[in-house]
């Protein structure tokens, strides 16, 4: 199996050198590119496998390069993982609203990018395997929340997640598109409502990061960029609950 590709779009050379080291040094095949606009050309003629992409940047940012991503078919799945020195909530709020799969802080311990990384990819290639398994088959019906549904549809009170679109119908804002690691944390909790995840339980099961490793603070900005984006209120979430001291559960009884 040919190792997987690859981009760093990072305009401080000496980042993005260390990170060409480390990377190459675990088989993976890389490339370089210092700027938006250029990452974009490399991502659109040879699209990667995982992009780890900067956000100050002159020219083109980050956030506008993850969106341009998200917005062209070519690319629009291709895992994208922050690194940057941008640290405050809302910061990591607009990056995953842009279509991020994860988000790393700098200084960063390479480690732990490249456990991150690796994490990244398996959800991937998972993603990918469960989208050709369902196209291979006839819809079967299975029973969700006490409904039959046709198999790729799950289907949790008024909101229906489909699996082959990776769109949610809402009873407030209609369809939405939800991006790749949306899509993957909500189809956990609604695959199991009204069951109770600790974060660190959802950055095993959802994020596949082994024990100690990520921060519950990314499954707390995960939810509340989800929750702004399906919840009637997100002030007042109805559908996606926090449990005081437990963690998170879609709520089965709207």
């Amino acid at each position: 199996m040919q190792p997987a590709h690859i981009l760093v779009i990072e305009d401080d050379d000496i980042v993005a050198r260390t990170i060409e080291r480390s990377l190459r040094g675990q088989e993976f095949r890389v490339t370089l590119a210092n700027s938006g606009v250029e990452g974009l050309k490399i991502a659109r003629r040879r699209p990667p496998d995982l992009v780890i992409l900067d956000i100050i940047m002159p020219g083109m940012d980050g956030y506008t390069v993850c969106r341009e991503m998200r917005a062209d078919p070519l690319l629009a799945q291709t895992p994208i993982l922050f690194l940057t020195a941008k640290i405050k909530d809302e910061d990591k709020i607009t990056g995953f609203t842009a279509g991020a799969d994860d988000y790393l802080c700098k200084p960063f311990n390479i480690d732990e990018l490249i456990l991150r990384l690796r994490a990244v990819l398996r959800r991937a290639q998972g993603q990918r395997g469960q989208a050709a398994a369902e196209s291979s088959f006839s819809p079967t019906t299975e029973t969700i929340n006490g409904q039959d549904n046709s198999s790729h549809l799950i289907s949790v009170g008024e909101y229906v997640l489909d699996t082959r679109s990776y769109e949610l119908h809402t009873p407030h804002h209609g369809k939405i598109r939800l991006t790749p690691v949306q899509y993957e944390l909500l189809h956990h909790l609604m695959r199991h409502p009204g069951e109770i995840f600790a974060p660190n339980h959802l950055l095993d099961e959802v994020w596949d990061y082994p024990s100690d490793t990520g921060s519950p603070d990314l499954v707390r900005v995960h939810i509340k960029n989800l929750r702004e984006r399906i919840e009637k209120d997100p002030r007042q979430p109805q559908f996606i609950r926090t449990i005081p001291g437990y963690g998170y559960t879609v709520n089965q009884d709207l």
